[in-house]
This record gives C-alpha cells, sequence and structure tokens, in this order.
C-alpha cells in the first residue's frame, strides 16, 4: 500500500496562516548556501573544498589535484575556465552576480545561478599561484523572484476575469516549469453535485489519458483524485504499479508513462469540493517538502480562480435571467396595449356604427312606407313591402320576406330594423 493521505485545515486563524506560509516559502526556496574551492597553478588544480562546493558539483565527481575542467567539463564554452585563465594571468579579482552556469549532463542538467568571486592566491613574493572560488549559490532566490513574478501575473489573469482553462493552464505550465524534478500538472473540476471530475487542465499529459479520466467518479479507491476529492484530504500514491487504488486505471498510467501521482483536494471557503490538484511523476516518488509547499501554495490560488469564475457565472446567469424577465415584461406590456388600442378601437367603430343606425332609423321614420318591395333590384318586385330592414351605414328599405330574406344572408351588416318601426314584428310572423 503506497497511498499516504494528510489533511491540512480549511480554516486557521491569521497567525497559523503566517506561520504556515513562511514555513512553506522556506520549503520552498531554503536557505541560500556559500561555496568555497581553492585552486592552484594555470590548470586550475582542485586542492580543497567545502561541503557546499562538494555537493554543487557532485561528490561522485570530487578528485583533488584534478584540473577543474575535468571535474566539471560543462563548463568549457560557458566562459567560466576563461574568467579564471584572466584572474590568474592578471591578478585582478574578478566578482558576478547571480551568474547563470548549467551543471550536469544529459536529463540531469539543472539550471543554477551564483554571486561569485575569483581571488587571485599570491605566494611571499607576489607571484600568482593559484584562485580562491567564494561563491553565494543564488538559485533559489532567482527561481523565488521568478515564482512569485508568475504566481502575481496568475492573481492578475485573475482579477481581470481571464477564461478558467487559460488561468488554469498557465498555472500548470509553471509549476512544471519551476519543480525539480519533471513533473506533469492536471487539475480536475469538480461537477456542482460533487460526484464526478471534469478536465481543467494537463498541458503535458497526453490527450488520450485526459479524455480517458474526463468524467470519472469522486470515491474510495478511484485513484488518487477520485479518493482524494472523496475523503476532502490529499492522497499520495507513490508508486502506481502496485497500489490498489489504481487497479481500474494501471493500463492507462502505463500507456501514459507515469508512475506516481499525488493528488489534493481544492476546496473552497466554506469547505466544499471545487477540483483536484494532481502531480504526475515518471518514476515511483516519494514527494519532499518542497514539493508539498509548492502544492499548497498553487492549490490555494487554483481554489481563488476556481471561486471566481464560479461566481462569475452565477453573476452572468443572474443578469441573464433579468434581462429575459425585463424582456418578457416589455413583450407583455406592448402586448397590453395593443390590445387596449384594438379595443378602443373597436369600442370607437361599435359606437360610430350604433350613431349611424339610430340616424338612419330616425329617418326613415320620417318617410312615408312604400306599398311594393324595393329590394327586387333592376326587375322590380310586385310583392308587397311588409319588412324594414337597414345596414350599418344608416340605409334603410322596404322589402318582401323573400327578398328580405335574401339580403340578411347575403349582404353585410344587413339586419332587421326596430320593432317600432314595424320590421322585427312583421319578419318574425310571416
Amino acid at each position: 500500500m503506497t497511498a499516504v493521505s494528510g489533511h491540512r485545515p480549511t480554516a486557521v486563524d491569521p497567525a497559523s496562516a503566517r506561520a504556515a506560509a513562511e514555513e512553506d516559502l522556506r520549503a520552498l526556496f531554503g536557505q541560500s548556501t556559500a561555496v568555497f574551492a581553492s585552486l592552484s597553478g594555470p590548470e586550475h588544480l582542485l586542492e580543497t573544498a567545502n561541503p557546499a562546493f562538494i555537493a554543487t558539483i557532485g561528490e561522485e565527481r570530487l578528485r583533488t589535484g584534478a584540473p577543474l575542467v575535468d571535474l566539471l567539463p560543462e563548463l568549457a564554452g560557458q566562459g567560466f575556465l576563461a574568467l579564471l585563465d584572466q584572474v590568474y594571468g592578471t591578478g585582478e579579482p574578478y566578482t558576478g552576480r547571480d551568474v547563470r552556469v548549467m551543471l550536469g549532463s544529459g536529463p540531469h542538467t539543472r539550471e543554477a545561478f551564483f554571486d561569485v568571486t575569483y581571488e587571485p592566491r599570491r605566494d611571499a613574493s607576489g607571484t600568482v599561484t593559484g584562485i580562491r572560488v567564494i561563491g553565494v549559490e543564488t538559485t533559489q532566490v532567482k527561481h523565488a523572484q521568478r515564482l512569485m513574478t508568475e504566481h502575481r501575473a496568475l492573481l492578475e489573469q485573475i482579477a481581470r476575469q481571464a477564461p478558467l482553462a487559460e488561468v488554469l493552464d498557465g498555472m500548470a505550465r509553471c509549476i512544471e516549469n519551476f519543480a525539480p524534478q519533471e513533473v506533469l500538472v492536471s487539475v480536475l473540476l469538480a461537477d456542482p453535485d460533487g460526484r464526478h471530475l471534469r478536465h481543467g487542465a494537463a498541458p503535458s499529459l497526453p490527450d488520450f489519458y485526459n479524455q480517458a479520466i474526463d468524467g470519472i467518479a469522486t470515491g474510495e479507491g478511484v485513484g488518487s483524485c477520485g479518493t482524494a476529492a472523496h475523503r476532502r484530504e490529499p492522497v499520495i500514491v507513490t508508486d502506481i504499479a502496485t497500489d490498489p487504488f489504481w487497479d481500474d486505471f494501471r493500463g492507462l498510467a502505463e500507456r501514459a508513462g507515469v508512475a506516481a501521482c499525488w493528488s489534493t483536494p481544492i476546496l473552497a471557503r466554506d469547505g466544499g469540493l471545487l477540483g483536484t490538484f494532481a502531480m504526475y511523476h515518471r518514476t515511483p516518488r516519494v514527494p519532499q517538502d518542497h514539493d508539498l509547499a509548492l502544492t499548497r501554495v498553487f492549490a490555494g490560488t487554483t481554489a481563488l480562480a476556481i471561486e471566481r469564475h464560479h461566481v462569475e457565472r452565477a453573476k452572468a446567469a443572474a443578469e441573464a435571467h433579468a434581462r429575459a424577465a425585463h424582456d418578457e415584461l416589455a413583450r407583455a406590456v406592448r402586448a397590453e396595449q395593443k390590445l387596449r388600442a384594438e379595443a378602443e378601437q373597436r369600442a370607437a367603430t361599435a359606437a360610430e356604427l350604433t350613431n349611424r343606425v339610430r340616424a338612419a332609423a330616425a329617418a326613415q321614420a320620417t318617410r312615408p312606407r312604400p306599398d311594393r318591395c324595393q329590394l327586387g333590384g333592376e326587375p322590380g318586385c310586385t310583392a308587397a313591402a311588409e319588412i324594414k330592414v337597414a345596414d350599418s351605414w344608416g340605409d334603410a328599405a322596404w322589402g318582401c320576406p323573400a327578398h328580405v330574406e335574401e339580403a340578411i344572408l347575403n349582404v353585410r351588416s344587413v339586419f332587421i330594423a326596430t320593432e317600432e318601426l314595424g320590421g322585427l314584428a312583421a319578419y318574425l310572423n310571416r
């Protein structure tokens, strides 16, 4: 069993938070180390060196009495041997600040920075016999400066509401660049219900791997990330090949070329699950203090980015809902205004027609009743005029029952005149 878990409180008092932050910074950047070596002769033979110098070059390469170029062949072409020759030849010391040097070779090559002084050594007569190399490695300071610069840039991205995918991808690449050994970073985002994890960022993991774990469930024994999300505490798997948490994903991990996975849950301020932050390694590995400190620093930044994203998304959804409600209300108001206008228009038309009918009826009342039907058209109708009809425009006429029936069925707005004028009664009793 190689899974190890640990819980770090999500809420602490300010003094404890400051102490934890200082502890993380010490773990990340440590203390600068002074190096010393004494070289002799124009070949710069190594006479003595302190433990820090030995640790810098590697104890396996230490051989007193050997030329420095034989101990550190990678220095050739980087200008350091030429500076040693210059100091030895002129007797003038040299001091450099943040001098960059590449140490080691192949996959073990590392970048280092030094504040260094080359001082000439002289005999009793004043002749230069060698050089003292005195330096302070500033690699950690340089990395700290660069890390803080990158961290500040991430915070600025969050503040200006950059897309979450952009922030997470930049953060993952930043950690991969600063980790002392090769590491592949992955961020998974929790679904709203906290039951599944979705792809957030993993710039160095293969696409097939990211696609395969996109949507994995949270639960005990579901890899490092699913378990960390379920437990709400870090889960450290130092050897995927033997850990039971990886039984269902071991073949996938082997295809992706990863052998260790340390996962940390990303928690909101209220303790809710936001996602997981994972560091993968090509070989089985146990985390060092530096690794854990780096994880804590960026897990907090990731939580800030995700929470800000959730807030902005909720705000955008609320604004969209408010706009939709406003638009719906505006449509309802416009529809009500249209209906009211139409109703008012219909009322005005009806009143106008009523007035016309009344006027037509009044006018007809003063005319004598004809003897013959007036609705027979040009051929005329010899039937007696029995029923009076009128239309909406005030026209009225007398007709026989047959022609009155035809007019009512075929002509719009024609109606039987009022009973007082003899129309309705005659029509009903025809």
